[in-house]
């Protein structure tokens, strides 16, 4: 018995790297998995299934069931279509991992506006629209008496958490994501889905694309290759499982590690039964200043 049997999962971006890695697992625990991805570069531009049939076929071979499919997530039509092709071919939906991402990388003062607009399109849309067309297929099916245990498991990075220069764009749409998710799961538990968030750390095209990391991530000959993007994958099977036992919230997974991450939380504050003038307010915030 696998941990996802008899489940139905649609899986963004999952012609290589993370995603490829998540279809690959979800097979061996017993899901059919629409694989989607458009196969562009890092970038976002071009398109090639190629990759996308390729991971299909391995699935196949492991003795699993799988289709390719190559909507644009960001696009409000075909995200409506991926949604469908899975319950048109599997008769229903119960998993949907949001994988894609692609990077636009620059500092501030050099950022034009396609490379913000494409970034923040294909994160935050790409992860809105496939979600909100999953969670009004699983509202009619729980108004149907047909509800069941349903998941989400969307992507954010370290980037977006911990903020990383020359990726504003990037970091503020998996700063988001991460929101996002949090407030879908305040949302949807009514109809029994779950939504959490995962921030990688692992060697993919993406993050071999930032200078200096390709040295990093090299495994040591003979030791456990910590970048490994299998490394996380049995945490999202786990978050997709009917199991799962949280809701609404974010983990860090890098090699063997699975962190936690807590939300803005308030902190130290400075207090008084009147309004503040401009200087008292400087001198009585002075303490607090981090720089």
């Amino acid at each position: 018995m696998g941990a996802l049997d008899g489940r139905v999962a649609i899986i963004t971006g999952a012609g290589r790297g993370l995603g490829r890695e998540h279809a690959l697992l979800f097979a061996r625990e017993g899901a059919r998995v629409v694989v989607n991805d458009l196969g562009g570069a890092n970038d976002g531009t071009g398109t090639d299934l190629t990759p996308a049939q390729q991971v299909v076929e391995e699935i196949k071979v492991l003795g699993g069931e799988a289709i390719v499919n190559g909507d644009d997530i960001a696009d409000w039509q075909g995200a409506q279509r991926l949604i469908n092709a899975a319950i048109e071919t599997f008769g229903d939906l119960d998993i949907l991992v949001n994988n894609a991402g692609i990077l636009r990388d620059r500092v501030l003062v050099n950022m034009i506006e396609a490379e913000w607009d494409d970034v923040i399109r294909v994160h935050l849309k790409g992860h809105f629209a496939p979600t909100r067309w999953a969670a009004a297929y699983w509202r009619e099916q729980h108004k149907a008496g047909l509800g069941r245990p349903r998941n989400l498991v969307h992507t954010s990075s370290t980037s977006g958490l911990f903020a990383n220069p020359g990726q504003s764009n990037y970091g503020a749409a998996k700063t988001g994501i991460a929101a996002f998710s949090q407030i879908v799961a305040k949302e949807l538990i009514r109809y029994d889905v779950k939504s959490n968030t995962v921030a990688p750390g692992a060697r993919t095209r993406l993050t071999l694309a930032t200078p200096g990391l390709e040295e990093i991530m090299k495994p040591a000959e003979g030791t456990f290759d910590q970048w490994d993007p299998a490394n996380v994958s049995p945490l999202v099977a786990y978050l997709a499982s009917a199991s799962c036992k949280f809701t609404g919230e974010t983990f860090f997974v890098q090699g063997g590690n699975v962190t936690l991450i807590e939300s803005w939380s308030r902190g130290d504050s400075v207090d008084r039964d009147s309004i503040w003038s401009v200087d008292e307010l400087a001198e009585a915030l002075a303490p607090l200043a981090r720089t």
